[in-house]
């Protein structure tokens, strides 16, 4: 049963921009943190940003300022990504964890940044 599902993803120049987002199926009960990761290829997964169900947000120091995470409600997270660059290249995942600390990944969306 997919859980989390993410859209947005795609080819785009650099300099340009992508939104994704992420909906968490009802079955997830009481969500705390979302948030999103990406993996390159032959690199290991890294955190992009999250974001809790108060508004604190974390973001890896590298994309502050460029990426900007946010909530649309309990079950939806947002991922603005701006002025993108070739080094942003990954498979995106969407990743949940409620209360009771069970993790939940979506499938994954493909971003590519390339001319």
């Amino acid at each position: 049963q997919v859980q989390l599902v993410e859209s947005g993803g795609g080819l785009v120049q650099p300099g340009g921009s992508l939104r994704l987002s992420c909906a968490a199926s009802r079955r997830i009960f009481g969500i705390n943190a979302m948030g999103w990761y990406r993996q390159a290829p032959g690199k290991e997964r890294e955190l992009v940003a999250s974001i809790t169900t108060g508004g604190s947000t974390n973001y890896a120091g590298s994309l502050k300022g460029r990426f900007t995470i946010s909530r649309d409600n309990a079950n939806t997270v947002t991922l603005q990504m701006n002025n993108l660059k070739p080094e942003d290249t990954a498979v995106y995942y969407c990743k949940a964890v409620n209360y009771n600390y069970q993790h939940y990944w979506g499938q994954g969306t493909q971003v590519t940044v390339s001319s």
